[in-house]
């Protein structure tokens, strides 16, 4: 047997990494005598080939930003793991820094953090889990190179976790499933394999196996090198830093010493069987989605999760390409270029301001040079980047494609914007825009506070936290919101009442369906005034003042489509 072994700790940089957007499945393993040609140093394609920026996905209450908070334990970013769960605790999770977040134990908004390990950047985005908050985590889906999936080792594969699989399979986005909770009683990991396969529809190849399922978690079998992981709970800080484990090879006789004949004998037979009739490992199908590796283990207790961590590292893509309206611009490429995926108001209470999250697709960036805004056409200059952990911030000088910068935001962006070099010329593909579920009719209580109102509604919107439509009326408009789960209402609220003063009346509306309606065969929207729509339906102005009905039902939708010649309703908005 070896000796107890920890973690090797990596080094910390405070930086945000967010979104990556993956619009192709070309991975970026440069060559250097190739980059000489466009003018781009070794050390630069080296800094882009050692990023790795990835989603964790899941179902509610699977373990995301517990295994992210482990995650930046075992990558040295943090010494130690916050609580997730416990309100009074005196630790929180580093990812939900929002009060909301604290106080309900939830994730409401995507976070990120980067951090430094074993020579690669790290950036790891915690999504929101629960369904109320799924366009968040979609935008996300649509930026990042790679995603963590968290099963429930007890439930397996639940409706959101389908849900967040099917967006990421349309994007080739490649997955790693991490089967979590091992330390509670679980299903059979075959039973869990066939679950992959049957309800999400792609096949698995097990990269390390339990030992115990039962509440009687060991340790893990990993099948690269033949080793057993024992994990050491003699001394247990309920996993609030790095676990101890213990290393053996799968054929030491002291093994069954250790585990005992039941556990020994059991483990044996998996092996075999695992060999006999489980997928090999193949680096290609996994890069392109067809394969999901897969990892047990218990984030909650730290086991497993390293053993997550290097071996993602070693398979997981380096920056990707990115779709544009001329073409496909490489991380690789000379001039700088990348775009606006999301905006976050008020990250600093004491501050009140707005940030702008701008993902580099290509070249270098440096603090203070200028951009072309392409929607405004015209030159800015970047002069305060700021990188991120969660909401801790620090400027930076320099960033290259792949990394995440935080733009101060006096007005100028929305989400999807594209920023180029001066010389440059394209703009990224637009970031999907999902219809909401639920409607309301909002205005202040007091009266007085219109201005703020107006102002937190409008900075909300831009964020993404809700849709905002406005009704015009008679010498006044009336504003709807619109979300995708109830709860969206509630932080709304809240963030209206504790960061702009703005108590709110809320009416909600009976709509469940909002749609686009354009010309057939065209990008051009109709004359609201010549629509034929039931009496029930709505007609409203979104933050572009494009056009959107509002209706009951889909019966109403069908009414619709059949009383208007050359009319369709595009249920998927681009922006």
């Amino acid at each position: 047997m070896t000796a107890v072994r920890q973690a090797m700790p990596g080094t910390v940089t405070l930086i945000i990494a967010h979104f990556a957007s993956v619009h192709s499945t070309q991975f970026l393993f440069a060559d250097p005598k190739e980059m000489g040609t466009l003018g781009m140093s070794d050390s630069l394609v080296n800094e882009i080939n050692r990023r790795r920026t990835f989603a964790i996905i899941s179902h509610p209450d699977a373990g995301k930003t517990t295994m992210t908070e482990k995650l930046l334990l075992y990558g040295g970013a943090i010494h130690l793991a916050g609580s997730v769960k416990a309100r009074k605790a005196a630790r929180h999770a580093t990812s939900d820094w929002m009060e909301i977040e604290k106080q309900r134990g939830i994730s409401v908004t995507s976070s990120v953090m980067q951090f430094e390990y074993d020579g690669y950047c790290i950036n790891i985005l915690d999504t929101p889990g629960h369904q109320d908050f799924s366009e968040d985590t979609y935008r996300t889906l649509c930026a990042a190179d790679a995603a963590v999936m968290l099963l429930d080792g007890a439930k397996g594969v639940e409706a959101q976790t389908v849900k967040l699989f099917t967006v990421c399979r349309k994007r080739g986005i490649p997955i790693f499933t991490f089967i979590n909770k091992m330390d509670r009683a679980s299903k059979s990991p075959f039973d869990l394999l066939d679950e992959l396969e049957k309800v999400l529809g792609i096949r698995s190849t097990p990269m390390n196996w339990p030992i115990g399922t039962d509440g009687d978690f060991k340790g893990v079998y990993i099948r690269e090198n033949s080793q057993v992981l024992l994990f050491d709970s003699s001394v247990s800080d309920h996993g609030a830093s790095k676990v101890k484990t213990i290393e053996a090879a799968a054929g030491d006789p002291e093994l069954l010493k250790i585990l005992g004949e039941p556990y020994f004998g059991n483990l044996n037979s998996d092996i075999e069987l695992l060999d006999m009739a489980g997928d090999p490992f193949d680096e290609k199908k996994i890069l392109n989605g067809e394969l999901t590796p897969v990892f047990f283990g218990s984030a909650i207790t730290n086991f497993g999760v390293e053993v997550l961590l290097r071996r993602f590292l070693q398979i997981a893509p380096a920056p990707t390409s990115r779709n544009t309206d001329k073409g496909t611009v490489k991380p690789t490429d000379k001039g700088f270029s990348g775009f606006i995926f999301k905006i976050q108001a008020n990250m600093d209470p004491n501050h009140r301001d707005r940030v702008a999250f701008l993902r580099i697709c290509s070249g270098r960036f440096d603090k203070g040079m200028s951009v072309k805004h392409m929607r405004l056409n015209k030159k800015i200059q970047l002069a305060q980047p700021q990188q991120f952990m969660a909401q801790d911030r620090s400027i930076i000088e320099s960033a290259y494609a792949g990394d995440i910068i935080g733009l101060f935001d006096p007005g100028h962006f929305r989400i999807g914007d594209t920023l180029t070099d001066p010389s440059l010329s394209f703009r990224f593909e637009d970031i999907p825009v999902f219809p909401p579920e639920h409607f309301a009719r909002v205005m202040p209580k007091d009266s007085m506070k219109r201005k703020q109102f107006l102002k937190g509604l409008e900075q909300l919107s831009e964020e993404g936290a809700v849709q905002l439509y406005k009704q015009p009326g008679i010498g006044t408009e009336t504003y709807v919101v619109g979300v995708v789960g109830v709860l969206q209402f509630e932080v709304l609220e809240y963030r209206l009442l504790n960061e702009y003063g703005v108590e709110l009346n809320r009416q909600n509306l009976n709509y469940r369906h909002a749609r686009w309606p354009m010309l057939r065969d065209s990008a051009l929207p109709p004359d609201p005034k010549k629509l034929t729509l039931t009496s029930t339906s709505m007609i409203v102005l979104d933050r572009d003042d494009i056009p959107v009905v509002l209706f009951e039902s889909e019966w109403a939708i069908d009414w619709a489509l059949s009383r208007n010649a050359g009319l369709r309703f595009d249920e998927i908005h681009e922006r």
